[in-house]
């Protein structure tokens, strides 16, 4: 078995599976119908879009089960692209930002009601996907509970944390219920998304305004801007940062890896890649996450053709998981997975510790969001609710942060997920992150006892995005980010306990028919 068949475990019935073309062309044609009418159906009658994408998700749990984790993770990568080329037709900035929240809708509907099969029984499944699955549920009522909190205080902020934090977990529960039941077959959709997303990235990056004129995306970032410049994050930002956009490029405009410990190097601003998704960072890990992905599955020579797409999205922290994940596959091979996940913890710790003390030292924002995290936690360890702090605060817009410089901490928690989370949960924070570490090192015991770089990629994968956490809360919070790693997390154990549950059959079967294998 090659690395890639770990993912597309055969049940051993008397099925006969439709041939993997038409089962791909399928699966794209529903994902494109799943998002692509849902900005039309809602400039026609809001309600009715919510319906029909409601019973769209239903339908697709029911119909064709097995293509739900894939036309998940389409929706995330391109559904803002198709919202962007009829952005020209939307009247309003709130009507944009509703209409961006169906990817939610839809991945919510589909965990729901595979998650509702599970519970009524339909999907009978082993101790151990029960006991993730409780264990799970624990962390969702968790999170739900400061939801609550939360809500009562500032409803928004806290409805958009509590998007954000559960996808990943729905993610995660999708894929594993999912890979547990039937034989998902997701290594050729993965391919073939990563052509088209590798693709457009090329497009955007050597034919940029082409690129900006088919996908209308000056009307797009245009209500983008009006709703910066109501909220007062542009004048927050300008007066953090000293730069002033004049046009749509310059809000693209970054410096290489944005750090000033790079000035000195001579590397000038760079354009960054936004994606089909419309968003540098989230898009960032998204390529980081396909090309190791390709490169684990025997497709080297695509894995390397996204890489620069990577560099040019100028983003630390996937860049960051590239470089962490081979390595652990290298030391793997040369002094085994217990000592590889053992190093390999003891280095991003000291990664983390160095990060901080360099960030105190010239002032980074993410660093002193982290310390302004701790500081909340520290004074209030039972948290105080979604929403109360972060990015979507309103004290966001108030921080003065040459003070915060010269603190090394803020009042309240920005620029760091696990800081937010902290300040927000306080204990409660480390459940869900327990929860996430648990299923990693899950999934990397599966590698280290079969030596499949997919397995690897989603045990070790999960770990660096947590480390990222620290310091950054799109790693957290962006789904194309934690909600990709865990969703193969999912799929690589849910297929491992199906096959284990195929093989007691064939063992079973075998036993009573008087045969015994000598595979």
């Amino acid at each position: 078995m090659s690395a890639g068949d770990s993912l597309q475990v055969h049940s051993g019935q008397a099925t006969t599976s439709p041939p993997a073309w038409r089962e791909l062309a399928a699966t794209f044609c529903i994902a494109v119908a799943t998002i692509g009418f849902a900005p039309v159906l809602h400039l026609a009658n809001p309600a009715l879009a919510i319906a029909v994408e409601v019973l769209v998700g239903i339908a697709i749990v029911v119909a064709v089960p097995t293509y739900a984790p894939a036309i998940a993770i389409f929706v995330l990568f391109f559904q803002n692209l198709f919202v962007s080329i009829l952005s020209p037709l939307v009247p309003l900035p709130s009507d944009l930002d509703f209409i961006k929240g169906y990817n939610f809708l839809v991945c919510s509907v589909m965990w729901l009601a595979t998650f509702g099969l599970y519970v009524l029984g339909q999907r009978t499944q082993s101790a151990e996907v029960n006991r993730i699955m409780r264990w799970g549920v624990v962390t969702l009522a968790v999170v739900s509970l400061y939801f609550a909190i939360g809500f009562i205080q500032d409803g928004q902020p806290a409805a958009v944390y509590l998007r954000n934090i559960v996808l990943p977990l729905f993610l995660f529960q999708l894929s594993l219920l999912t890979a547990a039941t039937y034989e998902v077959r997701i290594t050729p959709f993965l391919v073939t998304l990563a052509v088209i997303i590798v693709g457009c990235g090329y497009v955007e990056l050597v034919f940029r305004d082409v690129w900006l004129a088919i996908t209308n995306s000056y009307t797009f970032w245009g209500f983008d801007e009006l709703k910066a410049t109501h909220s007062g994050v542009w004048e927050a930002q300008m007066r953090a940062t000293g730069n002033v956009p004049v046009g749509l490029k310059d809000r693209f405009s970054f410096d290489f890896l944005n750090t000033p410990l790079l000035e000195g190097f001579g590397l000038s601003k760079m354009l960054r890649i936004n994606g089909p998704n419309m968003h540098p960072i989230s898009f960032a890990y998204g390529i980081g996450f396909l090309a190791l992905f390709l490169f684990s599955v025997g497709r080297p020579l695509l894995a390397l053709a996204a890489l620069p797409l990577l560099v040019f999205c100028s983003v630390k922290g996937a860049l960051i998981v590239v470089i962490f994940v081979v390595a652990a596959w290298i030391a793997t091979r040369l002094i085994g997975a217990v000592l590889t996940l053992l190093l390999g913890i003891v280095g991003m710790i000291a990664f983390a510790v160095l990060a901080i003390r360099l960030g105190l030292q010239i002032g980074d924002y993410h660093v002193i969001g982290l310390m302004g995290g701790l500081d909340g936690f520290v004074q209030r360890p039972f948290g105080r609710g979604l929403g109360i702090g972060g990015n979507l605060s309103e004290s966001y817009f108030s921080i003065d942060w040459s003070a915060a410089q010269a603190a090394g901490t803020i009042d309240g928690a920005v620029e760091s997920a696990i800081g937010v989370l902290l300040y927000q949960m306080g204990v409660g924070a480390f459940v869900l992150l327990a929860f996430y570490f648990a299923m990693a090192l899950k999934a990397w015991r599966l590698y280290a006892s079969s030596g499949y770089l997919t397995q690897g990629l989603a045990g070790f994968g999960v770990m660096v995005v947590l480390l990222n956490g620290l310091f950054q809360e799109e790693a957290l919070f962006a789904p194309l980010a934690l909600g990709l790693m865990l969703s193969l997390t999912g799929l690589v154990i849910g297929s491992h306990v199906r096959m284990q549950a195929v093989a007691r059959e064939d063992t079973g079967v075998e036993q009573l028919t008087g045969y015994q294998s000598v595979a």
